[in-house]
């Protein structure tokens, strides 16, 4: 998908998607595990191989699964996981010099291909769907040791399936500068993307409501980007004699829900410049 264009959807019910990782209401009294997703596929992948063929078929469904908190704003053929992840991994590649010389830029870049891979089976759960931050992490966990061991645990003696788990617990755990940086990354992404799609409405759409993320932002490189997108977002309005919304016209509830999706997110939280070097 070209940046800043997408296809225009009609406004959809507010139910969630199959693949959005909310459990159906038949499904509500059970507990989720991967095979409540590889259940319903018509062909399952095979496990304990040693080809990873069967793994490069599951995670075609990052390129499938939609990323879900912009379906609420109409936008249902938008960004796929993959594109978000794809652009992430980018972005590391642009570091700054001044933050780039301490950091393992390579490990950034597999970090940032690597970080929402469970969403291949959990689906791409966000702060309104009523799933706790716990429940989401748990999800996540069992889907990666299900790709790791069961899809990739004798392929090369099992040592690449060990490296990408390693590398998605580091993300989760947010204490190393690498996987601050991607954290950071992650969230100047989802600026981009918010930007992109105003524009593509040409005025008719005002996806304010995230750009709450830019003040989550650590690091002062990463800062100074959101700081300059979020410039060129108040010309654009600007432009079409319109004032943008942001984080503090949002509801007192979904101010709520985002602030206990993202204070129990990671324990990057609160970590100014206390990360630590792995």
């Amino acid at each position: 998908m070209a940046p800043g264009v997408t296809e225009d959807a009609p406004q959809t019910s507010g139910q969630p998607s199959p693949m959005s990782g909310v459990l159906t209401s038949s499904q509500a009294t059970e507990k989720w595990t991967p095979q409540t997703v590889l259940s319903t596929l018509p062909v399952r992948p095979q496990t304990h191989t040693a080809s990873p063929i069967p793994f490069f078929h599951m995670i075609e469904r990052l390129k499938t699964n939609k990323r879900e908190g912009w379906r609420r704003f109409g936008l249902d053929h938008g960004e796929s996981i993959s594109d978000h992840m794809y652009r992430m991994s980018i972005i590391t590649l642009l570091c700054p010099p001044s933050l780039s010389a301490r950091l393992d830029i390579a490990r950034c870049t597999q970090m940032a291909l690597i970080h929402d891979m469970a969403e291949s089976l959990v689906g791409d759960i966000t702060p309104v769907d009523g799933v706790a931050k716990s429940e989401k992490s748990r999800r996540e966990a069992e889907t990666m040791d299900y790709l790791c061991q069961e899809l990739l645990g004798k392929v090369y003696g099992g040592i690449n399936g060990q490296n990408i788990r390693a590398i998605w617990q580091e993300y989760e755990d947010g204490q190393t500068a690498e996987s601050q940086f991607v954290h950071d990354v992650d969230k100047v992404e989802l600026l981009l993307q918010m930007m992109e799609y105003e524009r593509s409405g040409e005025g008719r759409r005002d996806l304010g409501e995230f750009s709450h993320v830019a003040g989550r932002i650590v690091l002062p490189e990463v800062q100074a980007w959101a700081a300059e997108l979020l410039v060129e977002r108040e010309r654009f309005w600007s432009e079409h004699g319109k004032v943008p919304t942001g984080a503090l016209e949002m509801s007192e509830e979904r101010k709520r829900q985002q602030n206990e999706y993202y204070n129990g997110a990671h324990a990057v939280n609160g970590a100014v410049n206390g990360v630590k070097k792995a």
